[in-house]
């Protein structure tokens, strides 16, 4: 049991640093846009102050936190070329020492809450159209 929460919590700061990598990887000019896009839709998810499923909703309110974020934190990283992710790492790892709070994503919000406003449209399609 204690190994678990050992792993977890070493996995739980792995992501905090490599989300930090993404962020930093999506302000290189030598990110390509794939890997680029899907990094900075994994921060801006993350860094939102806003969730796509509440964390109030009992279980499922953490489980994008739990799926989502690292999956698409993982096929970013997967993406990058070797050189962006490693200075990238760099870059993120002097930040994670240095003490500062990671950065915050103002436009995050609005696409989270975009798209809130597109799955609300289509529930109000669906019911309508029956």
């Amino acid at each position: 049991m204690f190994r678990l929460l050992r792993a977890s919590r070493r996995w739980g700061g792995n992501v905090k640093t490599d989300v930090l990598t993404l962020w930093f990887a999506g302000r290189d000019a030598r990110t390509p846009w794939l890997p680029k896009l899907l990094g900075l839709l994994a921060v801006a998810y993350v860094l939102s102050p806003i969730d796509l499923i509440p964390d109030f909703i009992p279980v499922i309110g953490y489980l994008d936190d739990l799926i989502l974020v690292p999956i698409l934190v993982w096929i970013a990283k997967r993406m990058l070329p070797v050189e962006v992710l490693s200075d990238s790492r760099r870059r993120a790892e002097a930040w994670t020492l240095s003490g500062r709070d990671g950065p915050r994503i103002r436009w995050g919000i609005a696409l989270i809450l975009t798209a809130w406003v597109a799955i609300a449209f289509a529930l109000w399609w669906c019911l309508r159209m029956k």
